[in-house]
């Protein structure tokens, strides 16, 4: 029994929403499809998956924990009818930790004009402040959703026309306190790889981008000049803000705690119980360990944020669940 970092993948991102059938319209809009529905009746949840399949995308067909860049969405019952009820998205107070997901396109301007013509605000449009090469929309839960660009875009600005079909879902960030000790937990404990890192000093943080490349080694520059990572699906993005690892107060929102949203990542494994022995060996903090509760198909560990990392099998390279 061995288990080969190598062969894990950044498999999902869980975000709770209020209305499942508001936020699945939404992001079918941009392109992903439901693959998989988890119901839980008795515990009064449901668990939708959604994740690009469009006959070019990078795992069409694949089943769902054989994937990386899926997006999971949990819907508590009720919450669709409560007034009162608000998700927190992560980047105000309280509850600030958790960013953004975020979906590279072929055609930057196309793409949202596209969302902007569907009725759905932005937070950023593309013309706003500097940058003028992302945009972050809204989804319907107030989730931030930054819009990246696989072309150049300056080459895309006179294009009308936009493929959702081959949007892929890029990454998900989150901030952290400290970022050598996340850095050396996501890469010596996790498996994962540094693929790319954006100083921006004279802002005052810095944007490290993680990841398993598997078969695919990520270039250190794209052929055409623009983010080189953008085309890939399944990145963890660490925020690190300068002097934040130096204050001993200091802590982020896991999003776990009240006010709730942003849920967990999950990684899937090749063989779950020798990955759980080995984050075993390597001393991480468990939230679940695979015998705890009634589900023995998953854990939970925690990162040095207390940010919950799911494991799941890859029922691909070994079939133990029937979901």
């Amino acid at each position: 029994m061995a288990t080969d970092p190598k062969k894990y993948a950044l498999n999902h991102t869980m975000l709770r929403v209020k209305d499942p059938q508001r936020s699945i319209k939404y992001y079918e809009l941009l392109g992903m499809k439901q693959i998989n529905k988890l119901e839980n009746p008795d515990a009064k949840f449901d668990l939708y998956f959604l994740a690009y399949d469009s006959p070019n995308s990078r795992a069409a067909g694949e089943h769902w924990t054989a994937r990386q860049g899926v997006l999971e969405l949990t819907h508590n019952y009720g919450t669709e009818k409560d007034d009162s009820f608000k998700i927190a998205n992560g980047n105000s107070e309280p509850g600030k930790g958790f960013g953004h997901i975020c979906v590279s396109v072929d055609h930057i301007q196309a793409a949202c004009q596209r969302i902007e013509d569907a009725g759905y605000k932005f937070q950023k449009k593309l013309t706003d402040g500097r940058m003028r090469s992302i945009a972050f929309a809204l989804d319907p839960d107030g989730y931030w959703v930054e819009i990246i660009a696989f072309n150049p875009v300056e080459k895309s600005e006179n294009i009308k026309e936009t493929d959702p079909g081959s949007y892929r879902f890029n990454h998900s960030m989150i901030r952290v306190k400290d970022n050598e000790t996340s850095l050396k937990f996501y890469q010596d404990v996790m498996g994962m790889a540094l693929f790319r890192t954006s100083e921006q000093s004279s802002a005052g943080f810095n944007l490290y981008f993680l990841g398993y490349p598997g078969n695919n080694p990520v270039p250190k520059e794209s052929s055409n000049g623009v983010n080189p990572t953008a085309e890939r699906e399944g990145i963890l993005e660490l925020t690190w803000n300068y002097g934040t690892e130096k204050d001993t107060d200091f802590k982020y929102h896991n999003g776990n705690d009240e006010p709730q949203g942003f849920g967990h990542i999950c990684i899937s494994v090749d063989d779950l119980d020798a990955a759980c022995k080995r984050f075993e060996e390597k001393g991480v903090n468990w939230k679940k360990r695979l015998t705890d509760g009634r589900m023995k198909n998953i854990a939970f560990v925690l990162d040095p944020d207390n940010y919950w990392i799911e494991v799941i099998q890859n029922e691909k390279m070994k079939r133990t669940s029937n979901w």
